[in-house]
């Protein structure tokens, strides 16, 4: 297996405020309008996430679709806008109801974490990823919406966020 150092040095990998660290490969050269804006239809990064630096609570305006492809076992952890909780794992290991791939919905803020070692996954956000519509968020905005769920949100909130 491929160490962290590696895949970063090989796929060209810089750090992501949200955490972890990434590499646009695909801007659509097709545009999508959306709430007065032209979006590509879609872009695509790889992600690489860490257990020491996991992709803290953020939310998009546009669907993320996420595709496993190596490491370990990789869990994206959404509150919904409905108030729930939700987790998912990603990895090779389908007969353990983990998946391969799996798409988080516009509007839902989540974040991920890899328990041991990393996880490598590909993102696609479509419409197409924008920082504009990309939001993060502190401990306490997340506590007062989500007070059920302070766990987690102690885990992956910023406790002030990253300038």
């Amino acid at each position: 297996m491929k160490s962290v150092e590696q895949w970063i040095k090989e796929l060209q990998l810089e750090p992501h405020p949200e955490g972890g660290y990434f590499k646009q490969t695909d801007l659509s050269d097709d545009t999508y309008a959306k709430e007065g804006k032209h979006l590509p239809l879609y872009t695509n990064i790889y992600f690489l996430l860490t257990a020491a630096n996991p992709s803290h609570f953020h939310r998009l305006t546009s669907d993320e679709l996420w595709f496993y492809h190596a490491g370990h076992p990789l869990t994206i952890h959404s509150l919904t806008p409905e108030g729930s909780y939700q987790e998912t794992t990603l990895s090779l290991e389908t007969s353990e109801e983990h998946q391969l791939h799996h798409t988080v919905p516009a509007g839902t803020i989540f974040g991920s974490t890899v328990e041991d070692g990393y996880a490598l996954v590909s993102c696609t956000v479509v419409p197409g990823f924008d920082f504009a519509d990309f939001q993060l968020f502190t401990k306490n905005e997340l506590s007062e919406i989500y007070p059920e769920h302070q766990t987690i949100i102690n885990k992956l909130a910023y406790d002030i966020l990253p300038e």
